[in-house]
């Protein structure tokens, strides 16, 4: 084995040394980040999606979904969704 063939190796190991600490590095440095994600995926879980929630979009909001009037949930009835300019199950009542 010639120099110029141990020093290319060397050259070669340490730059790929350098490569596989600055990766760490970053890894490090985004760790709290991640832990706080993490944290808080957990409380969203446990608490209810809607607990942090600012408002919800309307195609996924379950919240204007009402039982039909004289309908109970017990009887299996489903529920509908109310459309604008319908009076609502609650003021029907009222």
């Amino acid at each position: 084995m010639s120099w110029d063939n141990l020093s290319l190796i060397i050259l070669a190991a340490f730059g790929c040394l350098t490569l596989l600490l600055t990766q760490v590095g970053e890894v490090l440095s985004k760790l709290p980040q991640i832990i706080r994600a993490w944290r808080q995926v957990r409380n969203e879980l446990r608490n209810g999606a809607d607990h942090g929630c600012q408002e919800p979009s309307p195609e996924y909001d379950d919240r204007s979904v009402r039982p039909a009037p004289g309908a109970a949930r017990s009887s299996g009835t489903p529920y509908r969704r109310e459309t604008p300019g319908e009076p609502s199950a609650q003021s029907a009542d009222e």
